[in-house]
């Protein structure tokens, strides 16, 4: 989850410039304002007046009229003080903002106010320290997420772009391939609408996309899939793709079915192979060399099918802490497979280069063993091939074997896939979603992704040549828990389920809407012919897939927004920005609720943040603490039930680990895993909290941390989701 510093963001954090749906009235004295960075700008009443008003709602103040009596005082100071001699300067205004509300006898709104100018100056501070100027107003964290990961650098490595400089980048680098289609369309017109989408942190594609586009590297997917062939050139074939991957911003996805099993004999040189466990390592080493376009260390998915001699290996292959810790593991099983668990049967293991049977194991104990180690590292998880495959859009070029490095993007043999995220809170008014807006949204996202695929740069030739073939794209949504908040729906209810499903299958059906009309004007992926959606009746498809719902990470905090589909990961906590400074950061939304049901102090959110969770809190009152829970109060059925609710109309797959406490038993992961397979989803990730020493969320219990008043803290690149590191890709 990314919250902001502070809530008391009242839209602006000058008086002056910027856009307002209202005319700055004419026959003023004073037309202009000298903003803290030495830029003159218009001079702006209707600035004052929403300011002032924000600092009288956060006192449950709700009164335009007074607030438009004060800041006419105010601009009369404004023009006294300034009129025809001086440029004012912002704080000089806001200096006069403060003195008016105390003569007027608003003091508690001029401290609400005098508090909201101290906070935005110890943010200023902080990103002065980070080294970027912030453009948009986005949080420390974020600023130092954007500086570290994604604005470019020159030879010496000073940031040389803003925030909005970076979305005017990757704006204009995607908007060019309209030219190619359309001629003399509006491309510019398309870049603007680009920009405002991201500038407005409502929509954001994946990291490398905003990381390389309109650079040299221009390689702009997250997500790949790479075959491991049975022979050593085969498979170091495959390492020397996945470091290319790697080094350009991409995740790589593995399946080591294919390989021979420990043991068993290599024909051309008569000696014993060492089994798929033991290259997997070579894979891991050389991904912890290699960093991701030089920002960060390359994330990885092994798979091994549940019918592979070595399966139990791989099972327990993290129960060792360190050992390939740039991977995910999870078990491919198919349907054969799950039911022989549930009727207590027995399960033949296959040698893959022969074909032949190796020998049986009672499939609940192969189960059994995935459920224990789950429970104790997090891995494996498990993918449900048969239910991946029955979707699989173009089975005329073969069956999916593996998933990116997170699991929401089942992929082909050197396919690669763009993602996007809407920010769905944002489309939240009134406590109801904006139908509208969001379907103008979602057919601007399509165009987008799409265009990405001819701007893209990969970096081999087969995945160009699959990724084109196919086009596939996947655009989810972040910031659900934040949405249901806004709409007053429980994360764990009935409601929430059916709210999932209307707002994913809205999605899906518009994005195939646009993807329909663009393969009118552009043509379908060149696989259409034999595909899925040819045998559904489609006669034009310009998509392959259209919706995915990924982990976002980092592109979650930028946007300020809870990460993917998950629940709130605590209510109030401190982030560790960067080394000696820790800052508390509150979700935005209780902030504002609790201000306006009365129960708002500085002291109960520090409270808050030993816990991280409302739900012991005395003074919080019940419907809020229905309203807010976190992902360790929700048990885990709710967890997988949401997963399932997305997946029923997400082409892809769905991102969605289900958190469980550290006192969680072993049959919970179990009765975790036996769920998302009755639900039909496509797979299953379940982490337990503590079950790893190295994690980005630190949640000692509640008495060591009452005593200790040490609170909830999160690494500066925690989103929520999986607190174990390699989770947050």
């Amino acid at each position: 989850m990314s919250v902001t510093f502070i809530s008391l963001l009242w839209g602006l954090s000058f008086i002056g410039g910027g856009e307002t749906r209202l005319r700055t009235p004419r026959g003023l004295k004073v037309s202009r304002i000298r903003k803290r960075d030495g830029s003159i700008q218009g001079f702006n009443p209707d600035k004052i007046t929403m300011a002032i008003y924000k600092a009288m709602g956060s006192q449950g103040l709700d009164d335009r009229r007074t607030a438009s009596k004060l800041s006419g005082q105010v601009v009369k100071s404004v023009e006294t003080s300034f009129g025809g001699r001086e440029i004012p300067t912002v704080e000089q205004v806001q200096d006069l903002v403060e003195s008016t509300l105390m003569r007027a006898g608003y003091a508690e709104v001029a401290k609400a106010y005098i508090l909201y100018r101290q906070k935005r100056a110890e943010i200023r501070a902080a990103k002065k320290l980070v080294g970027v100027s912030d453009d948009l107003k986005l949080s420390v964290n974020a600023t130092r997420i954007l500086m570290r990961r994604y604005l470019l650098k020159d030879e010496l490595g000073s940031v040389i772009e803003t925030p909005g400089q970076m979305f005017r980048r990757v704006a204009k680098a995607v908007a060019a391939v309209d030219r190619k289609y359309e001629g003399r369309a509006d491309w510019k017109a398309t870049e603007d609408a680009f920009y405002r989408a991201m500038a407005n942190l409502q929509f954001l594609p994946n990291s490398p996309t905003l990381m390389n586009a309109g650079t040299n590297m221009g390689q702009l997917s997250a997500c790949f899939v790479l075959p491991v062939p049975d022979s050593i050139e085969g498979i170091f074939s495959a390492v020397k793709s996945m470091a290319l991957i790697h080094q350009s911003g991409g995740g790589t996805g593995f399946s080591f079915s294919n390989l021979r099993p420990e043991g068993d004999v290599v024909l051309s040189t008569k000696g014993i192979a060492s089994g798929p466990i033991s290259f997997m390592r070579i894979f891991d080493t050389s991904t912890e060399v290699i960093k991701q376009g030089g920002r960060r260390r390359g994330a990885n998915m092994g798979i091994l099918h549940v019918n592979h001699p070595d399966v139990e290996k791989f099972i327990k292959a993290k129960q060792k802490e360190g050992l390939l810790k740039n991977f995910n593991l999870s078990v491919a099983v198919d349907d054969s497979f799950m039911k022989a668990v549930e009727r207590d049967e027995d399960h033949a293991l296959i040698n893959p280069r022969t074909g032949e049977e190796a020998k049986r194991v009672k499939a609940k104990h192969l189960f059994e063993i995935a459920v224990h180690a789950a429970w104790s590292t997090g891995d494996p998880g498990l993918i449900f091939l048969d239910e991946i495959n029955r979707y699989n859009p173009t089975p005329q070029l073969g069956a999916i074997e593996s998933t990116n490095p997170c699991g929401e993007q089942p992929l082909l043999p050197y396919e690669s896939c763009t993602l996007g995220s809407i920010d769905i809170a944002k489309f939240v008014d009134g406590g109801k979603i904006n139908w509208r807006q969001l379907k103008d949204l979602v057919h601007l996202a399509v165009h987008f992704l799409d265009n990405i695929i001819d701007v893209n740069n990969f970096p081999l030739p087969k995945i160009k040549a699959m990724t084109k073939g196919n086009r596939k794209i996947g655009l989810g949504i972040m910031g659900w828990a934040e949405a249901l908040i806004k709409m007053e729906v429980p994360y764990n209810s009935e409601r929430a389920l059916k709210i999932g499903e209307k707002v994913m299958k809205f999605i899906t059906d518009e994005g195939r809407r646009k993807s329909v009309e663009f393969a009118e004007e552009r043509v379908s992926f060149p696989n259409f012919k034999g595909s899925l959606w040819e045998k559904k009746g489609y006669k034009k498809l310009r998509n392959a897939t259209i919706t995915t719902i990924a982990p976002t990470g980092t592109i979650s905090i930028t946007a300020g927004a809870t990460s993917g589909i998950e629940p709130l990961f605590a209510v109030s906590y401190v982030r560790n920005v960067m080394e000696g400074t820790r800052l508390l950061e509150v979700n935005p939304v209780f902030e504002a609720t609790a201000k306006e049901r009365g129960f708002y102090s500085r002291e109960l959110m520090m409270e808050i943040a030993k816990r991280g969770s409302v739900r012991e809190i005395a003074n919080v009152p019940d419907d809020v603490k229905r309203l807010f829970i976190t992902a360790l109060d929700i048990t885990p059925e709710w967890h997988v039930k949401m997963q399932a609710a997305f997946q029923k109309h997400t082409d892809n797959a769905v991102s969605k680990t289900v958190n469980l406490p550290a006192d969680a038993s072993l049959e919970d992961v179990r009765n975790a895993f036996m769920l998302a397979y009755q639900l039909k989803c496509k797979g299953i990730t379940v982490y337990r909290y503590g079950s790893k020493r190295e994690q980005v969320l630190s949640i000692t219990p509640v008495e060591e941390r009452l005593l200790g008043e040490e609170p909830v803290t999160a690494e500066s690149e925690f989103s929520g989701g999986c607190p174990a590191a390699q989770c947050t890709y």
